[in-house]
């Protein structure tokens, strides 16, 4: 039976992620991203999809970040009705991001209307949390390493891949052939999970390429030394800490990360604030008993053992801290400085000279995160541009991305050489650094493939 692999996101690009197997008449999604960053990809959000979302029979997911789940609600309202399957990790996260991304979409959508800077009129949102809601009745959750029959001989089969909580690799095997995802893979040592599973055999790898150009530095005598080093110099002067942080995973790290440096003494006390519904929601699945099998022992603390910590659950509470009252250090989502919360605490902190923005992790480009990490002297919020006075410190210690030696490691473990590796989810300098580098150490067939680009994997 022919088998068929479609790009239909994350190629050319590190978000959108979207791929199209066709097996005989069986047509399955694995991922069901949301574009983020720069404006010519976030556009494709808004375009119908090239099939009839109608005749995908199931979706896979990887794991729950927004890149790789966030399209879900937008699939579901144009004719998905198929189950959505995941890990139980990844099933109950993504539930909590797809309510917060469309409450987002409606917020967003309600401020361009009243600060007339959008081109449409009425601004609409791209999906709706009576969407989202939808969508989350889709999911379903299936163990790490147990087969799943889909029907017309096809199964699917996690693995742990170590990125974050519930993130798994994907294979899907069909007539003795597999097809391995990578979905993203996690650093061979994640402070707070196990270490990812090694790859099976498979003809055909979609191997992600976030960090494909680069290595993580190596961390030095003190952890996360620039962090401590920016804390102490900011509080000094009288200013406070902002860090931008994803709601899953990473906010968790910042914290064990600031927990130690007051326990060691390298920062001085000050209040710190997590400013995330989502992220507090997060942290609470991370500390369910039946996900522990997946954490290092111990990994996960609780929020009474962190001292000076402060959560601001409503609306009220997060305003009053775009002006903090004294030093302060406050970690607020999204990440990449992209939507949330995060991005009223920038407008009204950025313009001084005494605050710090730190950034903990990967800033796709279009977004803000890049643009402070790139220099820039001003960005826009909400229609206006915003000056940048505050000092911006990058934290690549918090990286819970495989870096290109990772990668490689992780596909020379595969227990046979694949006939075709396809190298995906990466700005193209990165996919192509990483391709380029598979084919010299390897001798394998690596392709790095257009979007929409169909080939045959049978």
């Amino acid at each position: 039976m022919p088998t068929s692999l479609t790009f239909l996101g994350a190629a050319g690009t590190v978000t959108g992620s979207k791929f199209l197997l066709d097996h005989g008449p069986h047509r399955l999604m694995v991922d069901c991203g949301l574009y983020q960053g720069e404006r010519e990809w976030r556009r494709l959000n808004w375009e119908p999809l090239p099939v009839d979302p109608s005749s995908i029979l199931e979706v896979v997911l990887t794991h729950s970040h927004l890149d790789h789940c966030g399209y879900l609600p937008a699939l579901v309202k144009q004719g998905f009705a198929g189950p959505t399957l995941a890990t139980e990790g990844t099933a109950e996260l993504a539930a909590i991001i797809l309510r917060d991304s469309a409450h987002l979409q409606e917020e967003d959508a309600e401020n361009a209307r009243r600060g007339g800077y959008s081109r449409h009129d009425p601004p609409l949102p791209l999906y709706t949390e009576a969407d989202a809601e939808v969508a989350i009745r889709t999911l379903r959750a299936i163990p790490y390493g147990e087969a799943h029959e889909l029907g017309s001989g096809l199964r699917i089969r996690f693995a742990r891949a170590g990125h974050i909580l519930g993130s798994a690799t994907v294979a899907v095997e069909a007539d003795g052939g597999t097809v391995l995802f990578s979905g993203d893979l996690g650093r061979t040592d994640h402070p707070v999970l196990k270490a990812r599973e090694d790859p099976p055999a498979a003809r055909t790898v979609v191997l992600e390429s976030t960090y494909g150009d680069r290595e993580h530095p190596e961390p030095g005598a003190e952890p996360h030394a620039e962090l401590a080093d920016a804390v102490r110099r900011t509080i000094r002067r009288g200013g406070s800490v902002l860090i931008p942080a994803f709601a899953v995973d990473r906010t968790e790290l910042v914290l064990a990360a600031l927990a130690d440096m007051l326990e060691r003494g390298a920062i001085p006390s000050a209040p710190i604030y997590v400013d995330s519904p989502m992220a507090l929601a997060a942290l609470q699945v991370y500390r369910r008993a039946r996900h522990q099998d997946e954490l290092k022992p111990g990994a996960v603390q609780g929020l009474e053992r962190w001292p000076g910590l402060h959560t601001a659950h409503t609306a009220d509470e997060s305003r009053a801290l775009n002006n903090p009252r004294r030093p302060s250090i406050i970690i607020s989502a999204s990440g990449m400085a992209s939507g949330g919360r995060v991005v009223h605490h920038l407008q009204s902190l950025l313009p001084d000279a005494r605050n710090t923005v730190v950034l903990t992790g990967y800033q796709a480009v279009g977004t803000r995160g890049r643009a402070l990490a790139d220099g820039a002297h001003e960005v826009k919020i909400m229609g206006r541009y915003v000056p940048v006075r505050a000092e911006v410190v990058i934290d690549e210690e918090f990286s819970v991305h495989a870096d290109s030696s990772e990668l490689v490691d992780w596909l020379l473990r595969i227990p046979e050489p694949p006939e075709t590796v396809y190298v995906v989810h990466g700005e193209l300098t990165a996919a192509e650094s990483l391709a380029g580098r598979i084919r010299r150490e390897t001798g394998w067939t690596v392709a790095v493939p257009r979007l929409g680009e169909r080939v045959l994997v049978d």
